[in-house]
């Protein structure tokens, strides 16, 4: 996993800009709530899942030297909330080759940080503003 930290500034509306290293990507939510100006915040969940699986199982068959032309990984919500990830294997592999290949596929790391026992924990930091108070009208004479 990356030691970069993900910071997110407010845009308009619910639209947010995600900046990670030198990277700018925009999340926000279909209207009439946002702008759909970029995807919600699940969808970038889905979208981090479905690339470390496609980047996992591409590496595996790498070092093991596999004909695996293409790897498809498409992912959605399912109607209970579960996630439902189709993995998809284009080259000339067997089929020992493909199980192996799908075992990779839900062992990618961000699928074991979803699936598993993880701890958020939240710092706070609290900006206040300083208000100035008018200085008082001078006393009449």
């Amino acid at each position: 996993m990356t030691g970069r930290t993900v910071s997110v500034r407010e845009g308009g509306r619910l639209a947010r800009t995600v900046t990670v290293g030198p990277h700018q990507l925009t999340a926000d939510e279909p209207e009439p709530l946002g702008a759909d100006t970029g995807p919600t915040p699940g969808e970038l969940l889905l979208a981090a899942l479905a690339s470390c699986t496609s980047m996992a199982v591409r590496a595996y068959a790498a070092r093991q030297g596999w004909a695996l032309d293409h790897v498809v990984v498409d992912a959605r919500f399912g109607p209970r909330g579960q996630i439902v990830k189709h993995v998809r294997l284009t080259g000339e592999l067997d089929p020992t080759q493909v199980e192996r290949l799908l075992k990779v596929a839900g062992r990618c790391p961000v699928q074991r940080l979803v699936t598993g026992d993880v701890t958020v924990t939240t710092v706070p930091t609290v900006v206040t503003t300083v208000r100035r108070i008018a200085a008082p009208a001078p006393l009449p004479e």
